[in-house]
């Protein structure tokens, strides 16, 4: 009887052991006029439940370079969901296409298909704050595009503090506008299990353009009332649907 008892004893280690070593990784990647900081609160929670984060700074350069430069963030990581919020959601389309890449989610997200860029989906959606309130500015690397600070706080994170929008407004890093033209050249969701957040209360991507992809890339799909910004808005609830990805 002892020995039975250590036996199953060193079977139930072993098994949780492999259990915790099969968790995912999970790969947070911001959007235009953000920064990875934003993540803090949902890198917490996840770390909090035993998982692996990595939040890297996504170049806003242009969509290929961005790709590329997350898929060489993940190369190494072992199984990864890929969560992408606004822009950062054609940057995980283009670069899931990793064998390593178990499942997509979408903060907010542009699950663009094949030929779409993200100025194509704002296009075919109206009604967005963000198009007027972009200022342009002209670097070495192109033409730069920021959101007017006195607009920054309507058009990205309504539902937080005037005082912390003012500060990320001052930090927010721009993305080029070859970036938002730029077409993803393959569509991972249509074979990856998909999971999609709707920030109802967005104004820089409208909830029915986020609706939209969310159907069509057949997402589980939940909706909270929050600004573009819902990561900082509602940390727990974007927490908790990448658990769900990732538990699957």
């Amino acid at each position: 009887m002892k020995r039975l008892t250590l036996a199953l004893l060193a079977a139930f280690l072993l098994t949780a052991g492999t259990a915790e070593a099969a968790k995912p990784t999970i790969v947070l990647v911001h959007g235009a006029f953000a920064d990875a900081s934003g993540f803090a609160d949902v890198t917490n929670r996840l770390q909090d439940r035993g998982y692996t984060v990595i939040a890297p700074a996504n170049p806003l350069r242009d969509l290929p370079g961005d790709a590329a430069y997350v898929a060489s963030v993940i190369k190494d990581a072992g199984p990864v969901i890929l969560v992408g919020h606004s822009y950062g959601g054609a940057v995980i389309t283009e670069a899931g296409g990793a064998p390593n890449v178990k499942a997509l989610v979408y903060i907010d997200g542009m699950a663009l298909d094949v030929g779409e860029s993200t100025f194509d989906i704002a296009a075919r959606f109206p009604g967005s704050k963000l198009p007027p309130a972009l200022r342009p500015r002209v670097s070495p690397t192109g033409t730069d595009l920021y959101i007017d600070p006195a607009s920054f706080r309507a058009v990205f994170a309504a539902d937080l503090p005037a005082r912390t929008t003012s500060a990320m407004a001052a930090l927010q890093r721009p993305a080029t506008q070859a970036a938002l033209e730029g077409k993803v050249t393959t569509a991972p969701w249509k074979r990856l299990p998909t999971w999609y957040l709707v920030g109802t209360k967005d104004e820089a991507i409208p909830p029915a353009a986020q609706r939209f992809m969310a159907k069509r890339a057949k997402a589980t799909t939940v909706e909270v009332t929050a600004s573009h910004a819902s990561y900082l808005a509602r940390p727990k609830e974007v927490t908790d649907l990448i658990l769900r990805a990732a538990k699957r």
